[in-house]
């Protein structure tokens, strides 16, 4: 019998077993989750691009019967558009109403706004060029002064701004040296000077003018003929216009002649002022010139007799003076 330290002793070693590759999935979990998102972003992006009628339309197809959608049915609407929802037309609050178009409306209302918004952007750039120009004017119309020594000692009776008329050019009278002789249109030579300077220089710009003439609210002393302050501006103004053009100026550009007498002063506090005494020479802008042009064309006559006759002729009341024959009479 052996011993027991003669038999021999054995170790099974076991390797361990080698585990399956694991790295893959989360791969293909993010890569499901990128196209989601990416599919997600993408519808967000459409429905942002599409109108509100749109948005109506493709809601209506996806909440009519599958047949109808394909096939045509008793919820397809009358329109013509590929997407042929159901429902009431949502741009009118009646009940009941189903859509009539495919959009030709509002593509005509977005049509119409574009042209509308050119327009105006036109419009504006006219405006623009206009008032450069009537600003170069201003610049020319007081170098002109300024280099003239004969008017550069008048300057100070010229004032020229901008109103919402144009450019306003006005030639004011002063206790010293008046403009026109005491009552009356006749023109002083200083005057004269000045209006046909300005007359020359109007040419420059192809605005139409308005010539208007003002007194202070000293009453006009008649001799009982009815010759009043009225008479006495709008000759005064007319006088004016005579001159402008003897200047130069086109007689073509007169648009009116206004006597205004003492309605509109310079010095609201003190009617009796000799500055109130005044000639306004006003370049008008498009707008103006458009206005008045336009409601001049769009008088209406009050009776069609062959005649002329007109029955309201007698309780019509007159308007203000436009150049009248001139008068006579003393002014204080």
């Amino acid at each position: 019998m052996s011993k027991p330290k003669d038999k021999a002793i054995v170790v099974k070693r076991v390797a361990p077993a080698k585990k399956g590759h694991h790295g893959g999935a989360w791969k293909l979990a993010y890569a499901d989750f990128m196209t989601a998102m990416m599919a997600f972003f993408l519808l967000m992006w459409l429905l942002s691009a599409v109108t509100p009628v749109q948005l109506k339309g493709i809601a209506e197809y996806f909440s009519q019967p599958l047949k109808a959608a394909l096939f045509g049915g008793d919820r397809s609407a009358d329109a013509s558009s590929i997407l042929k929802g159901g429902g009431r037309d949502i741009s009118t609050d009646m009940a009941g109403v189903t859509r009539q178009t495919d959009g030709a409306s509002q593509k005509g209302a977005h049509t119409a706004k574009a042209a509308e918004d050119a327009l105006d952007a036109l419009s504006g750039a006219l405006e623009r060029r206009e008032q450069a120009r009537l600003h170069d004017l201003q610049v020319k119309l007081m170098a002109a002064i300024e280099a003239n020594p004969v008017l550069r000692q008048f300057r100070q009776q010229i004032r020229i701004d901008s109103t919402l008329q144009g450019l306003r050019i006005e030639i004011v009278d002063t206790q010293k040296r008046p403009m026109f002789a005491t009552a009356s249109d006749d023109v002083e030579p200083y005057m004269r000077d000045i209006l046909r300077a300005i007359g020359k220089t109007l040419n420059d710009v192809p605005n139409r003018i308005v010539v208007q003439g003002h007194t202070d609210a000293v009453p006009y002393a008649g001799n009982g003929t009815g010759y009043s302050n009225w008479e006495l501006s709008a000759d005064r103004a007319n006088a004016s216009r005579r001159e402008l053009i003897a200047g130069g100026m086109d007689e073509g550009k007169v648009l009116r002649v206004l006597g205004l007498a003492s309605t509109q002063n310079l010095d609201k506090a003190d009617p009796l002022n000799p500055e109130n005494r005044r000639i306004s020479i006003i370049v008008l802008n498009r707008k103006s010139e458009e206005a008045m042009t336009r409601d001049d064309s769009t008088s209406t006559t009050l009776s069609n007799d062959a005649a002329g006759a007109n029955p309201l002729a007698d309780k019509i009341a007159p308007g203000p003076a436009i150049a009248p024959a001139a008068g006579s009479g003393s002014k204080q």
